[in-house]
């Protein structure tokens, strides 16, 4: 069976803040408000795709950020023009994402009432500090009351982290992740800071107060980041921000990359291959890594296997069923 997600974009409608971060126009590539008009477009552009046999299962998303703290009328006519689909049973259900302070018993009752199955919290981070430094506007005591009522109407929670911001380093990062954890979203997102022109990052980046974190710093700490979430089973949708848009010409400083997560996942399995060398003597050999992990080990242009040569150790990769996830097994070129 075919599945098809239809992303829609809310654009920065009904955000009572503006986040030192935030350049709605720029991350999303869309600077028109949404109408219903909009919404059907898309879903049945999406269905035409298919053909008759097939059912999507998927879901229709509204992203954007405060979803819920749109105008109310506005936010049901987009929310009825997505729920005619669903009741025909074309998807299972529709997602939003929205800021803490944009939830209460009311708001979910409203969403509960027009299908929505799946609610993603802006949360960027857990430390009272960082979100007052970027002017986040909530606190980590409003994203935990926002994360129950969610959990008590039967939503699926998603929460979304930066890494990176004005204020932060790593180790707030980790203590951030390890609270999301404690949470129990059932997904999560992982957007490191891309300074974007146009917001106060971007002006403290020029005043030199705030040196935003590159690719390399950013790819070491993801790389702790992701197996957290992975081993605490936490489906992670998202490493990084979609490229396209405006954010290709927007983006001033930070860590932007198009393929920032596949450079997070070949740094861990560097990261295990070189603890498995650390008892070894240099020479050649070959990395046993999982099927269809082969270009992880290997990294971007060779990346890794060109680390490893510079400590000593040539290695070819290959791949066998049999081998767990960001697992790799070391043996001499020459062992029969």
């Amino acid at each position: 069976m075919k599945h098809i997600n239809v992303a829609l974009f809310v654009v920065h409608r009904g955000c009572p803040h503006t986040c030192s971060f935030c350049n709605q126009r720029s991350i999303t590539g869309f600077d028109r408000e949404l109408t219903p008009a909009d919404v059907d477009r898309a879903v049945e552009t999406a269905l035409a795709s298919l053909d008759s046999e097939t059912a999507t299962g998927g879901e229709i998303a509204f992203f954007g950020g405060s979803f819920t703290m749109t105008e109310r009328g506005y936010m049901i006519s987009l929310l009825e023009a997505a729920y005619k689909y669903v009741s025909a049973g074309l998807f299972k259900g529709i997602r939003i994402s929205t800021r803490p302070d944009g939830i209460t018993a009311e708001i979910c009752s409203i969403l509960k009432k027009y299908g929505v199955t799946a609610i993603e919290l802006g949360a960027q981070s857990l430390d009272d500090r960082v979100l007052a430094l970027n002017e986040r506007g909530h606190t980590e005591k409003q994203i935990r009351e926002a994360c129950r009522m969610i959990s008590e109407y039967g939503f699926e929670l998603g929460l979304q982290m930066m890494t990176g911001l004005y204020g932060s380093g790593d180790e707030d990062s980790i203590e951030t992740a390890e609270k999301i954890i404690s949470l129990h979203p059932a997904t999560v997102r992982i957007y490191p800071t891309v300074v974007l022109k146009g917001t106060k990052l971007h002006e403290l980046m020029l005043s030199g107060e705030f040196t935003p974190k590159g690719i390399e710093e950013t790819v070491g700490l993801c790389a702790r980041l992701i197996p957290m979430f992975e081993q605490a089973g936490i489906k992670i949708i998202r490493v990084g921000l979609h490229s396209g848009g405006g954010v290709d010409g927007e983006a001033a400083g930070g860590a932007y990359h198009p393929a920032l997560r596949e450079l997070c996942e070949g740094r861990i399995y560097l990261n295990a291959a070189l603890r498995e060398f650390r008892r070894l003597p240099a020479g050649e050999y070959i990395l046993t890594v999982g099927r269809g992990c082969r270009s992880k080990m290997t990294g971007q242009k060779r990346a890794n296997l060109r680390a490893l040569a510079a400590e000593g150790f040539t290695c070819e990769v290959e791949e066998n069923a049999s081998v767990k996830k960001y697992e790799v097994k070391v043996r001499l070129k020459n062992d029969t």
